[in-house]
């Protein structure tokens, strides 16, 4: 609108206006970031993907409800061994404070959770225990559906078997045109 390259600017605030290249976490920040001032008692860790594919973990805490001072820590990758090992670079002090983590059911998380966060309760994630009770309906559902066709298919096979004809009941019809 202005004659101005939206590429070309933002270049230019990230690499000279906004002290990006100074910033004290710009070397590590590709695989990992940790903010310890934002733990608190009640923390989520779960698997983000980014675009192509990438996959990190993200600690968060639930008191600031997604606004500023939400991020504890972001890591790339899910393996349990290097998300422990940047999750310990927050004090013990601070991890033994969480009294409550909320985590999906893998087992890499719950790992996670025990390792870095000791004496805090590992809730599931709500919304994957209401999938895995919907997959197990819906299994059930299918399985009866299955039997039910069984049957409709035995019980015309039979009637076919013993050349069964069906009867039509005109009584009520001709009794109705009776009336008119």
């Amino acid at each position: 609108m202005y004659g101005l390259d939206g590429k070309k600017l933002q270049r230019q605030y990230r690499d000279y206006l906004s002290e990006f290249k100074d910033w004290e976490y710009l070397e590590q920040s590709t695989k990992w970031l940790v903010y310890p001032q934002n733990i608190g008692k009640r923390l989520s860790i779960d698997e983000i993907a980014l675009s192509q594919g990438e996959l990190y973990t993200v600690v968060t805490n639930k008191k600031a409800k997604g606004r500023a001072g939400s991020i504890v820590a972001i890591i790339s990758g899910t393996k349990s061994e290097e998300v422990i090992k940047y999750l310990k670079k927050i004090p013990e002090g601070k991890r033994r404070l969480v009294e409550e983590i909320t985590l999906v059911m893998a087992g890499g998380m719950k790992l996670i959770a025990k390792k870095s966060f000791p004496r805090a309760v590992q809730v599931i994630d709500r919304f994957h225990v209401q999938q895995l009770a919907s997959d197990a309906v819906q299994d059930i559902r299918v399985k009866y559906r299955w039997q039910a066709l069984e049957l409709e298919n035995e019980a015309i096979k039979t009637a076919k078997n013993n050349n069964y004809q069906p009867v039509v009941h005109f009584k009520l019809l001709l009794s109705d045109k009776k009336q008119n």
